[in-house]
């Protein structure tokens, strides 16, 4: 599939300072680290717990052999500079959760970019080997990331718009149950299907077509339904989605 060739290649919030601590390193291997706010050291972790309000600085490299958790009510903020991540297992998020991984420049995706807030010519270089996984999280922002297996998205909303932008998914990508103002999924792609249920968004603009479903590649099926006030394919003439088996439901129309 096109996607296994792509992995294999690859191989905005202003938060506070404060404490942060890691376990003491055992003769196995790294500790484990915990963020209770401000930035998250370069290094390398066993595990990565985020507790409070936490980011990344702009060039940090950090190395994740496990998992990164963010626990409820906290924020892992590494959308706004621009940085190097890899993680070898899963992102998971809890409930009332921020997590934002990866940006971009124009210059690089164009109008689908994310700037990095911090140094905008800059760009994230983040991959996950395992999955991303979010239960009724406040916002999930991924832009640019590499994902070896699914993303799965279940509950949640918020004020903060939701972004699922030019990332490389090897799996499933599953949205279900949001109630926020904003979603989009644009210039993804996606290695099996992705499936887009129960969402209802409530945009303040008048006129707001819905959750955005703009230009990816899908290698399955694409499956919409339940999407209010409705979906939208773009405002680019051909700006379509490539799938190949079927679409589906209200994203029918959209290939």
């Amino acid at each position: 599939m096109r996607v296994v060739g792509a992995l294999a290649a690859a191989g905005a919030l202003a938060l506070t300072g404060g404490p942060a601590s890691a376990a003491a390193c055992g003769p196995k291997g790294p500790p484990a680290y915990t963020c209770t706010s401000g930035d998250v050291p370069s290094g390398t972790y066993a595990q990565l717990k985020v507790t409070g309000a936490c980011k990344v600085a702009a060039g940090a490299k950090i190395r994740v052999l496990g998992s990164v958790r963010v626990a409820a009510g906290a924020e892992f903020d590494a959308q706004s500079a621009p940085s190097t991540i890899t993680v070898g297992r899963n992102v998971i998020g809890a409930k009332g959760s921020l997590v934002g991984l990866g940006c971009q420049p124009t210059a690089l995706t164009g109008n689908s970019a994310h700037p990095c807030t911090d140094q905008p010519d800059g760009h994230s270089t983040i991959t996950v080997f395992g999955n991303v996984r979010a239960t009724d999280a406040a916002a999930v922002l991924l832009n640019g990331t590499v994902i070896f297996g699914n993303v799965t998205l279940r509950g949640g909303g918020s004020q903060i718009p939701w972004a699922i932008k030019n990332n490389t998914i090897g799996g499933d990508l599953t949205a279900h149950g949001q109630k926020t103002d904003w979603l989009g999924v644009l210039f993804n792609t996606v290695g099996r299907s992705v499936r887009l249920t129960d969402i209802a968004l409530s945009d303040p603009d008048p006129g707001a077509p819905g959750v955005y479903i703009v230009r990816n590649t899908i290698g399955w099926d694409l499956v919409c339904h339940g999407l209010t006030p409705g979906v939208s394919g773009g405002f680019v003439p051909g700006s379509v989605n490539v799938v190949g088996h079927t679409a589906t439901g209200q994203c029918a129309s959209l290939v």
